[in-house]
């Protein structure tokens, strides 16, 4: 039987139960922290590109450290979403920011991997691009919450999409790029917005967080995306890497069921090494950094109360883990609804609960990063 090309960041309820019971975001923003440390700005901003913002929770508790760290440096912020919801989502988020640190300047764009860094098409010509500049008045976080309101509208006609003929991925059925900044600073950022058609500084800081199915050959995250968004990093930039590593409970729920699964092909190393090759002689102007092993990899968890584990496992709960195990290792619709009609899918992901206490997965990450001129 045929089944429908699977496309795994459509699902949106999945995504919301799984944020919403797991903290993989905020320990994402911890472990982004410890880079913001290293990082030497010169003028005239800070640049921070964000390769797939999802819902804005990572890219708002990064900007939330990096504000702490760098409270009078003007921030350049590129994030680069498909979807529409995750975009409206995100841009709630960022009225608190623009608040806190006013001398920051928000980019959103659909572009590809390969053209958003540069707010740029492949084709060149800028005049294809729907690019809209918006001044938010006012002087409090409720006043910007409201003028990123009334961008909506923009938004739901930017942001139409279409499937991919080479790929089960979406892509823009208009390139777009929005740009943001408070009008009440609009003296201070101006060397740092972006106009359409003009080079664009590389980054500081890139995040890239999830931004690839798993199951994704080795070649397609090193050629259209990691190469690309490594090329676009400012001398002593760094690149930041964070894909699901596996070999923990929420794994284990899900061998349980099917027992050859292996989700996860393609570790860090093997995508250094397809990066280097990818980059070629430009190689030699990085650094690779993925060891050693207790550095690299960290944990996140499932919020469960200690007592919801204890005897009787409330059903609730197992679909919340059932859920997350099965979100994270991308598993499709039908093979789900399969184990769903078996019965046996909420047996397997009790055992795991109870040998365990709780819940957990295992990210992991590297670092790239660009020597100085």
């Amino acid at each position: 039987m045929e089944h429908e090309p699977f496309r795994f960041y459509d699902n949106r309820q999945k995504y919301l139960l799984f944020v919403t019971t797991c903290d993989e975001k905020w320990v994402v923003a911890q472990r982004v922290k410890r880079e913001i440390e290293h990082l030497r700005p010169v003028p005239p901003s800070l640049g921070v590109f964000d390769a797939g913002m999802g819902d804005g929770t990572v890219l708002s508790h990064v900007l939330r450290n990096l504000h702490a760290k760098f409270l009078t440096v003007p921030f350049y912020v590129v994030g680069k979403e498909i979807s529409l919801e995750d975009v409206r989502m995100s841009l709630d988020k960022m009225a608190d920011r623009l608040f806190e640190h006013p001398q920051m300047v928000i980019v959103v764009t659909n572009l590809m991997y390969r053209e958003a860094p540069w707010l740029t098409l492949d084709s060149g010509d800028p005049a294809q691009i729907n690019w809209h500049e918006v001044a938010l008045k006012g002087s409090t976080a409720s006043e910007f919450a409201r003028g990123i309101r009334d961008v909506y509208p923009i938004l739901a006609d930017g942001w139409k999409v279409r499937n991919s003929t080479k790929s089960t991925n979406l892509v823009y059925e208009r390139p777009s790029v929005l740009v943001l900044y408070r009008s009440d600073q609009r003296f201070a950022v101006d060397p740092i917005i972006p106009k359409c058609g003009e080079p664009v500084r590389p980054y500081d800081l890139t995040i890239v967080s999830q931004p690839y199915q798993a199951r994704a050959s080795a070649e397609f995250k090193a050629h259209r995306v990691l190469a690309p968004l490594t090329r676009a990093l400012a001398p002593r930039g760094r690149l930041i890497l964070v894909q699901s590593y596996g070999n923990d409970p929420g794994l284990e729920i899900i061998n349980n069921v099917w027992p050859d699964e292996s989700p996860f092909q393609h570790g860090r190393h093997s995508l250094i090494d397809l990066i280097k090759r990818e980059l070629g002689t430009e190689a030699r102007q990085f650094e690779f950094h993925a060891d050693p092993e207790d550095k690299y990899l960290f944990r996140y968890h499932m919020q469960v109360l200690p007592t919801e584990i204890l005897n009787t496992i409330g059903t609730s709960t197992l679909l919340a883990a059932w859920n997350a195990a099965t979100y994270v290792a991308q598993i499709e619709d039908y093979r789900l609804m399969e184990a769903i009609s078996q019965g046996t899918y909420l047996d397997a992901t009790s055992e795991v609960l109870h040998k365990h206490g709780g819940m957990w997965f295992n990210d992991e990450s590297f670092v790239i990063v660009r020597e100085d001129d």
